[in-house]
């Protein structure tokens, strides 16, 4: 007899290696913020540009390792719960750059990063509700 590649332990074990995924990006943030700041261009805001950027794609992350099925098909509670991983993450984020020599924390940085993580669930909903009118 084989094994089911559908049963409950091969979606668990799907979204396992999605939640790597996450972690593996959460620690791509934590090495870039643990060093000195990027030199920006000082006309914009690109630091908050960067902020928001970066913690969309981890709110876009969790929000697929949270999905029990395709992202397009995520409810309100998973986007809420992915994008509020990316802002608490930001939090500890910003928290952690307070002990960076060269770096700070920045409330602005940390609204800058839940404009992101809401932004990115609110276009993952969009996606979904224009993949679902267009079929």
């Amino acid at each position: 007899m084989g094994t089911s590649r559908t049963g409950p332990a091969a979606r668990a074990a799907g979204r396992g290696w999605r939640w790597a995924i996450v972690a593996a990006y959460m620690l791509a943030l934590f090495t870039a913020s643990s060093g000195p700041g990027v030199a920006l261009p000082r006309e914009g805001n690109w630091d908050k540009v960067l902020h928001a950027g970066a913690f969309g794609v981890l709110a876009l992350l969790s929000a697929w390792a949270l999905a029990r099925g395709p992202l397009r098909e995520a409810t309100w509670p998973v986007l809420l719960g992915a994008s509020l991983i990316a802002l608490l993450y930001g939090a500890t984020d910003e928290f952690h750059q307070s002990f960076v020599p060269g770096r700070d924390a920045d409330v602005f940085d940390l609204f800058a990063d839940a404009l992101g993580a809401f932004a990115a669930a609110g276009a993952i909903r969009a996606w979904g509700i224009i993949a679902r009118g267009s079929q």
